[in-house]
């Protein structure tokens, strides 16, 4: 067992007792068992694995005693964390200027011998003991000091296991939450590969019957909007292939880049009808985010502003502020709008509001979920307001 340093501080230690979410926590027979071997074999009536506090001592197991916790300012374990020894023995509290004022020893319990074994983190911190208790004055041989010694040991060992199988069934569910959110991204890009797929479709059958007749200017620009496309498209791709063999980067990495330029890529991939004006905020500054979840969120709301709107002349803007803590982003249309009772909904996985969209297509309902789970991810939130038939407005908060 790692040997308790001088100069641990309390703080330090109290941080250390937390980490292994034992306070409180119901009877484990593993536990119990080592404190009946424990009084068995040095043959005392009670035999505690006292966990010390700041203002308690808490007993995980407590053979030959109902009581469950005491104060602190009682307690016998808290001198033998202090005492910077391998055990602590007191024959004769009665007699031990320490202890024998202690509500302990002259009250009902009549605490005489007690022997206690620091419970030591492999980084010196002192959690509590395993301790044994009598009424009666005594002492302890060499075998029983040794085993003693070994059964805190396995105190230790148990407690470090259960926080190993705490971290490890808290990691497993990080990945399962992951996982989850790497197949709706994986859902959601495959949805948005179809705008600039479908961009590539018609503005190559346009420049195939323009270059039959004739080649001109316009040829030219055709020609341009399709090798953007494409671009965008595979660059789409190897997103996809590379956050898919490590989800963690999607929001881990982070870096620094021009929202403008971004903007701009989003709009290329979409396809923004002759009737719909989308008007960009000029951000001067360099926002720092994950990059791939802000194309993401974009991309899905931009594309749902231009789909869903059915005004003769659509509009579709963008607003940017920021404040110390976050960038702050409005996304507004005077689309068809979202009846108010929806306004929660539209957010849950799966949901749609079954109607149809420009090009007569129904959506999927994973956008906007997938677009709330980035956000959160992000340590941001969004929320939606519209009125039907007028417009609707989506207001985000991205963690800087």
């Amino acid at each position: 067992m790692p040997l308790l340093t001088k100069d641990i501080n309390e703080t330090d230690r109290l941080d250390a007792l937390r980490s292994y979410h034992i306070l409180d926590t119901a009877e484990e027979k593993d536990f119990d068992e080592l404190t009946e071997l424990a009084s068995a074999i040095c043959q005392t009536p009670v035999a505690l694995i006292s966990l010390v506090d700041a203002e308690r001592q808490w007993f995980k197991s407590h053979t030959g005693v109902d009581v469950t916790e005491t104060h602190r300012n009682v307690s016998f374990c808290a001198h033998a964390i202090a005492s910077f020894d391998d055990i602590m023995i007191v024959e004769d509290a009665k007699a031990d200027e320490r202890f024998a004022d202690n509500a302990l020893v002259t009250g009902e319990t009549n605490i005489t011998f007690y022997a206690g074994v620091p419970l030591i983190t492999e980084d010196g911190h002192a959690l509590g003991t395993l301790c044994v208790i009598d009424t009666n004055k005594r002492t302890l041989t060499a075998q029983q000091t040794t085993s003693l010694k070994i059964l805190a040991k396995q105190v230790m060992d148990k407690l470090e296991l259960r926080r190993k199988i705490m971290h490890l069934e808290a990691a497993n569910q990080e990945l399962l939450n992951s996982n989850v959110l790497i197949q709706k991204f994986a859902s959601m890009a495959a949805h948005d590969i179809k705008n600039p797929l479908s961009s590539i479709l018609l503005t190559s059958q346009a420049l195939k019957i323009r270059q039959e007749k004739i080649q001109d200017a316009g040829c030219i620009r055709l020609v341009d909007l399709n090798i953007t496309s494409t671009k965008n498209l595979m660059v789409l791709v190897e997103d996809m292939l590379a956050y898919s063999k490590e989800p963690s980067l999607l929001i881990a990495k982070r870096q620094r880049f021009n929202p403008d330029a971004i903007f701009q890529k989003i709009l290329a991939m979409l396809t923004v009808p002759e009737n719909i004006s989308v008007e960009l905020p000029e951000i001067k500054t360099e926002l720092h985010l994950s990059l791939i979840a802000f194309e993401q969120i974009f991309i899905n709301l931009l594309s749902n502003a231009i789909r869903y709107n059915n005004k003769e002349k659509g509009i579709v803007k963008v607003r940017f502020a920021e404040d110390d803590e976050f960038y702050r982003f409005e996304v507004t249309d005077n689309g068809i709008g979202i009846a108010e009772q929806y306004h929660e909904k539209i957010f849950s996985n799966n949901f749609t509001l079954k109607i149809t969209d420009r090009y007569n297509k129904k959506g999927s309902g994973i956008g906007l979920s997938t677009v709330k789970d980035l956000i959160n991810a992000l340590n941001g939130n969004i929320y939606v307001k519209s009125v039907l038939d007028e417009g609707t407005t989506f207001f985000l908060s991205l963690k800087k």
